[in-house]
């Protein structure tokens, strides 16, 4: 009889956030997965707690988790990636980021990683936003002479604004159109025309919206919108599991989401 394969072990960082603790509950749920360690900064009163029954201790230290067939999921601050990064390419874990507003210690920190183990990043884990970024494309070229307008909702507790999504977006329409990275608004005002090359993207923040980006594009006598509007985290934590899933097979590298999808689609 055939023995049963190892479940693949997943190292959470940022475990007692709010996305960390979504993706916990989802790994915890889904066969084929094992949590195997909770990441959570020195300072954190939640280190030496067992959340989840059946689960983990809660730790600081990387190095006591992180080892080849392991994969480092983080969701994190901008000043937490750079360490986590080096940390798991000096294990040889695999790395998915979630983490947004990075600077460029820790883009260097990824693209380091990415030499000696896979490493997936995205502002936006969902699969439903990877197709809206693919759809952003092809209707910026299709509507040559449509405006294009990007807002963005999140709850107030957000720290970046824009999101990295909404950047993220608007770096795929400007290159879709050929347009400089310049030519990328935050916000509008004061008093003038609006050009018809910009793509100015308006953040708002309330509530407890988990997040919506809608793509605007307004031409003469009508307007398109695209949206995708997220209705819970789970949309988040099932597009890192399935990044995880990814990079535990794929070679060295730095990655998006496109290439999970398109690996999923290949079966």
């Amino acid at each position: 009889m055939k023995a049963a394969p190892e479940p693949l072990r997943i190292v959470l960082a940022g475990a007692t956030g709010r996305m960390g603790e979504a993706v916990a509950r989802l790994a915890l749920a889904e066969p084929g997965l094992a949590l195997a360690g909770l990441l959570v900064r020195k300072d954190d009163p939640a280190v030496g707690s067992t959340p989840y029954v059946g689960g983990p201790r809660i730790t600081s230290e990387p190095s006591e988790l992180l080892g080849p067939g392991t994969v480092l999921i983080e969701f994190t601050t901008a000043e937490s990636t750079a360490g986590l990064a080096r940390a798991a390419a000096a294990a040889g874990a695999a790395l998915v980021s979630g983490t947004t507003g990075l600077g460029a210690d820790a883009e260097s920190a990824l693209d380091r990683a990415a030499a000696v183990v896979a490493v997936v990043h995205a502002p936006n884990m969902s699969r439903g936003v990877a197709l809206l970024d693919q759809l952003a494309t092809e209707a910026a070229q299709a509507l040559a002479d449509f405006d294009i307008e990007i807002e963005e909702r999140h709850h107030r507790h957000k720290l970046d604004a824009p999101s990295g999504t909404a950047l993220a977006l608007a770096r795929t329409l400007a290159q879709a159109r050929g347009l400089a990275a310049a030519a990328i608004r935050h916000g509008r005002g004061g008093k003038g025309a609006r050009s018809g090359d910009e793509i100015t993207v308006h953040a708002l923040r309330g509530g407890d919206w988990v997040g919506e980006h809608t793509l605007l594009f307004a031409g003469p006598g009508e307007t398109i919108e695209l949206r995708h509007r997220a209705e819970s985290r789970t949309a988040f934590a099932a597009g890192a599991l399935a990044a995880a899933r990814f990079a535990a097979l794929a070679p060295p590298g730095r990655y998006g989401i496109r290439e999970v999808l398109a690996a999923a689609r290949r079966g």
